[in-house]
């Protein structure tokens, strides 16, 4: 059941399953859970319920599902809330029953994941919020921790956000490292299109002035990040992408600040670049409440 759940929110069940195995190899090691081998019986069952101790969205439940799955040998979980829910403080989450050891076992395990990925989709959706009516959406970007990127991405979509390029191979995005070594926007953005000719690649080019812009619009870009540009320059920009040429994408980045996300999309950008999100999203509160 949990392999269905996972596919059907775009994870790979081979993915998830690796990372819940090499986490929960790091946290038992070889000798296992020295301090529930000593304190409870071997045959000992419990319940447990995963309880929100904040506001916030949730986001994990496949994954949570797919931890039991593969770490009690006759577990049972009943959720009580889906990926994308808003809860509050008290609001059960999920309720796990099985033998006691194996539920301690994973419980540092769990929570960790389902509260990371919680974490990430509230901070998304209080950007997505911010923005709501403006008709800018809140975008991600690879500033993820190593391995765990599809569930990052995964937890920003389940706030609200939508995915950027997950990988290198994904799209073209020319940044100012590629614009130097090309020897200029314009250079970078024709190297591009003869390395790529009639491949349908997303390409995707970094300005940080307004001379790079225009630029970069006379060498026909599709999709244009305007970078660290103030709120007033972004709005000329944008303004002069759109008096210049149609269809074209505008996504604005650079330390961007919730406290001003509103005044950024008001500017008129597609995008918000929020590498925050992944990077420093808090962690979601969560406990494993046991039951008398």
């Amino acid at each position: 059941m949990s392999r269905d759940a996972l596919v059907a929110a775009g994870l790979d069940p081979g993915d998830v399953a690796a990372v819940i195995e090499r986490a929960r190899s790091e946290d038992l090691g070889t000798s296992g859970d020295l301090t529930s081998a000593a304190t409870v019986p071997a045959t000992a069952t419990m319940t447990a319920s995963y309880v929100a101790r904040d506001n916030g969205v949730i986001a994990g439940m496949p994954v949570l599902a797919a931890i039991i799955d593969t770490s009690l040998t006759d577990g049972r979980l009943e959720n009580r809330v889906t990926d994308g829910d808003r809860v509050r403080p008290g609001d059960r989450l999920a309720v796990i029953s099985g033998n006691a050891r194996e539920v301690l076992a994973v419980e540092r395990l769990s929570l960790n994941l389902l509260g990371h990925l919680s974490g990430i989709a509230t901070a998304t959706r209080r950007w997505v919020d911010a923005v709501e009516g403006t008709g800018a959406r809140i975008r991600d970007t690879r500033k993820t921790i190593p391995g765990l990127r599809d569930l990052e991405k995964y937890a920003v979509r389940c706030g609200g956000g939508v995915n950027h390029r997950r990988g290198l191979d994904s799209a073209v995005l020319i940044k100012d490292n590629h614009v130097a070594a090309a020897g200029g926007v314009g250079a970078a953005l024709d190297q591009v299109a003869a390395a790529y000719p009639d491949s349908g690649l997303i390409v995707q080019v970094e300005v940080d002035t307004l001379e790079q812009l225009d630029e970069a619009l006379a060498h026909g870009a599709t999709q244009i990040l305007l970078d660290n540009f103030s709120i007033e320059d972004m709005t000329l920009a944008v303004k002069r992408i759109r008096a210049a040429a149609g269809g074209v994408l505008v996504e604005a980045s650079g330390r961007l600040r919730l406290a001003d996300a509103r005044r950024v999309a008001g500017t008129g950008v597609d995008f918000l670049a929020v590498g925050a999100l992944t990077h420093s999203a808090p962690v979601f509160d969560i406990g494993l409440d046991m039951e008398a």
